[in-house]
């Protein structure tokens, strides 16, 4: 039997709740367990005026962001149209079926006013990981640290070239916030290289050709993660340079002693993090165990005698070389007080066979040595035992987040500009993925099998 057609027809009243038309197995439920944004209010506080009109609720404001980072909305209008649409997205902003969403244009202005003031992003992220600590999500054995390229909001074909600086009418946040960097190791003291190119939209993002590809200006997104569950323990964003990756991986091991008190015994990390400097510095100040590369580029490429060809004997602190004869050193450190040269006699070297093998076009050969060389040679020994070679599976983890980050999240590129927007859509991004990561791994109180 056909049935009849059902003309809509007015109620005068309705009975709705948003509690039984959300499903109980939808991800905001589980997610909802762990955002605890009671102290958001606090912490705003003195970025608010105590006369006026009401603003939008900050709790409101940070919901409807998760929202957006954890389900990779990146348009602040089209954010605003999905949490007025979606009831699920309603029920974990605590708007009921009435509530009013604020205007895009209302939302971007408070987002980008007081929470760029206050550190308040800062602050929910860690609150997070706390709740991954409780948990028992987070080890703190063993850390993995890596970096990864994000496109900036800049416009590469309107680049100027960077011996000629910033043109006297750049105005904007974006070209305040790059002033205000400029001596920090993170941006603009890294290097002294002058870029090739400066985007006048965004001069703190950095000209970049790493991927092989066409060159893009590009913020660095750090992750320390703990490999144990992959939860992001830390987060710093960097101009796209070497030097200030590893500048970021120091701040992000200190802060993580600091705050939560994690004290890795061992970290994992590429090249990019196995300078003699660095390896040093997890040694010898932290008692951390580098399950590092070492970057490494004394390999000889004209067929004569690499400094692997010399065997250093810790006992009497010289070098013997192939032919058995001792280079020695007088103590004193060159090349900024991090390496001492090691001097083989002239007597030896010239009356030796192997000469032509090892200095053919100098009277004596020189070995350098750092002084962070026995770091060096932990982290060689390390990457040939079973634990290093462990270690190199485990740290893909990083890069699996990276591909989380810009293909579920879709943050492949920026939306906002200057270091503290990169600072805050990092920051935000990392939340989202560990809020994830807690819904995933720590099911629901109804939901597990009997």
């Amino acid at each position: 039997m056909m049935g009849h057609r059902q003309v809509e027809q007015g109620a005068l009243f309705y009975e709705f709740s948003l509690e039984r038309h959300v499903p109980p197995d939808h991800v905001l439920r589980s997610i909802d367990r762990f955002v605890e944004l009671g102290e958001v209010r606090r912490e705003l506080a003195p970025f608010y005026s105590t006369m006026g009109r009401p603003s939008i609720d900050p709790e409101l404001m940070i919901r409807m962001l998760i929202v957006g980072y954890c389900f990779g909305i990146r348009s602040e209008r089209r954010l605003c149209e999905e949490v007025h649409l979606n009831l699920a997205y309603r029920w974990f902003c605590r708007l009921g079926l009435a509530g009013e969403v604020p205007d895009h244009s209302t939302f971007s202005k408070n987002r980008h006013g007081r929470f760029r003031q206050s550190d308040l992003l800062r602050r929910v992220f860690e609150t997070v990981l706390r709740r991954c600590v409780r948990e028992g999500l987070v080890g703190g054995e063993g850390f993995a640290v890596d970096a990864s390229l994000i496109k900036a909001d800049a416009n590469r074909q309107k680049g100027i070239e960077g011996e000629k600086g910033l043109p006297p009418e750049s105005r904007g946040r974006a070209v305040e916030e790059y002033l205000a960097v400029l001596d920090d190791a993170a941006f603009g003291a890294a290097t002294e290289v002058t870029p090739k190119f400066v985007s006048p939209a965004d001069p703190a993002a950095r000209w970049t050709g790493a991927h092989g590809g066409q060159a893009f200006f590009a913020y660095s997104t750090n992750y320390l993660v703990d490999v144990e569950h992959a939860i992001i323990v830390d987060v710093e964003a960097t101009t796209a340079i070497r030097q200030a990756e590893v500048l970021a991986a120091k701040r992000m091991i200190e802060r993580s002693m600091e705050r939560f008190a994690l004290y890795p015994a061992r970290l994992m990390g590429d090249s990019a993090y196995g300078s003699a400097e660095m390896l040093g510095w997890l040694v010898h100040e932290h008692g951390i165990e580098p399950h590092v590369t070492v970057f490494d580029k004394s390999a000889r490429k004209d067929g004569t005698f690499s400094r692997d060809d010399f065997t250093y004997d810790h006992a009497d602190d010289v070098y013997r070389c192939p032919g058995g004869k001792m280079l020695t050193t007088t103590g004193a450190l060159v090349n900024d007080g991090a390496t001492m040269l090691y001097l083989a006699s002239k007597h030896d070297c010239d009356g030796c066979p192997l000469k032509t093998q090892c200095c053919p076009k100098q009277p004596a050969r020189k070995v350098p040595r750092s002084i962070h060389e026995g770091a060096r040679d932990m982290a060689r020994q390390t990457a040939k035992s079973w634990e290093g070679r462990t270690s190199r599976r485990l740290r893909k983890k990083v890069e699996m987040l990276f591909a989380h980050l810009k293909r579920i999240l879709k943050l492949d590129r920026l939306r906002l500009r200057g270091p503290t927007g990169a600072r805050d859509e990092f920051l935000l991004a990392a939340t989202a993925q560990n809020l994830r990561k807690l819904a995933k791994l720590i099911p629901m109180p109804n939901l597990q099998p009997a």
